[in-house]
């Protein structure tokens, strides 16, 4: 079993994976992280100021994904690169997955997938740009049938008054 969560706007207690935005690092699906604080900073971002702020608690059932298919990115390396790059231009790398997972494009990095998007940079300056950066992580759930069937919600902790 494992331990994720999802930062927000309000309490998630069954997810929806149909439900998220295009273009997104990993596809349309729903995002958690197994890293505490990466969560929280989700929820209380600049565009959540004023809005409740709920960090969601979820528990994955690990053996059950045996017949799911999954992809895992271990680092920020040139399959990861390019499949971020094929996911921000809509190419939608993602299909044929039910679950992915690896680092964010986030705001430490996003400058450097923006230049080799741009062709400011070949994939090579691309690299060696991200690799100064630890990357955080996310898991994209791409299938409802592995919420339904192995992520059991456990509870939701408010992270502002707004949330009470």
């Amino acid at each position: 079993m494992r331990i994720l969560y999802h930062g927000g706007t309000c309490i998630i207690k069954t997810p929806f994976c149909a439900v998220g935005r295009d273009h997104l690092d990993f596809g349309k699906g729903f995002y958690l992280t197994d890293i505490k604080e990466q969560a929280v900073s989700w929820a209380t971002r600049i565009a959540n100021v004023g809005l409740p702020q709920w960090l969601n608690v979820y528990q994955l059932d690990e053996q059950m994904l045996g017949s799911y298919r999954q992809k895992v990115f271990a680092a920020y390396d040139a399959e990861w690169l390019r499949f971020i790059a094929k996911s921000r231009v809509g190419q939608k790398p993602w299909e044929g997955y039910d679950l992915i997972e690896g680092g964010v494009a986030d705001d430490r990095v996003v400058d450097t997938i923006e230049y080799f998007l741009n062709g400011d940079i070949t994939e090579e300056m691309a690299l060696r740009r991200l690799a100064l950066h630890q990357p955080n992580n996310q898991i994209c759930i791409l299938s409802q049938a592995i919420v339904d069937n192995c992520l059991q919600y456990i509870k939701s902790e408010p992270l502002n008054d707004l949330a009470e």
